[in-house]
């Protein structure tokens, strides 16, 4: 799974992140402790933000460039760090073996939300916690059907790295089994020339 155009892009785009985002990184791991996974991890700018609870992260990432930046970033970071390549959809990892996962702009682009999450579910132990914070679908016009139409010509998920900006996310965690504790929905840009869109950032457990 290899898109180095896109993956440079996203590269440059996340050392001008706002302040919002760095705030929404830092809200989205706050209390994390034990054995934790992140999916999709990009080149690591969540490393930073692992409170020292955290014993070990492993952090999956399958586009070779991004994945390349994020052993640099591992390198530095605060908490012991392992960047795997692998795909959310086909976890390498037994079942029950992580206290917690990340979920961070990763559930718009997999191919399959549904086997991502089941994935998900299967490695974290009984109890274990899902933290995420993703771009969603619009629940008002015309942003709606702006999102719905990019989503269905095709042509946004090849420019921007299979991202599908229609998705009901917050649904497809509850229907893989997690039960949501909180969620908070509010609208902001990951970046210029983006506009603001629809994200939730929230917890659910699994059962």
């Amino acid at each position: 799974m290899s898109n180095p155009r896109f993956a440079r892009l996203y590269a440059r785009m996340s050392e001008r992140e706002s302040a919002e985002q760095v705030q929404l990184r830092r809200e989205l791991l706050a209390g994390l402790g034990g054995r934790v996974l992140e999916v999709g991890a990009g080149n690591g700018r969540n490393f930073g933000f692992y409170p020292p609870e955290v014993a070990e992260l492993v952090a999956v990432e399958p586009e070779p460039y991004l994945r390349a930046l994020a052993t640099e970033e591992a390198a530095a970071g605060a908490v012991a760090i392992t960047v795997v390549d692998a795909v959310a959809q086909a976890l390498p990892f037994d079942d029950d073996s992580f206290d917690a996962a990340v979920a961070c702009l990763v559930l718009c682009s997999v191919p399959d939300q549904r086997d991502a999450l089941r994935e998900l579910r299967r490695v974290l132990a009984p109890g274990g916690e899902l933290r995420f914070l993703e771009h969603v679908h619009a629940d008002r016009q015309p942003l709606r059907a702006l999102l719905a139409g990019a989503q269905g010509s095709g042509l946004w998920p090849l420019l921007a790295g299979g991202c599908h900006p229609a998705r009901d996310t917050l649904r497809a965690i509850e229907n893989a089994g997690f039960a949501v504790e909180r969620v908070r929905r509010l609208d902001f840009s990951p970046g210029r020339p983006l506009p603001a869109i629809p994200h939730i950032i929230g917890s659910a457990r699994a059962a």
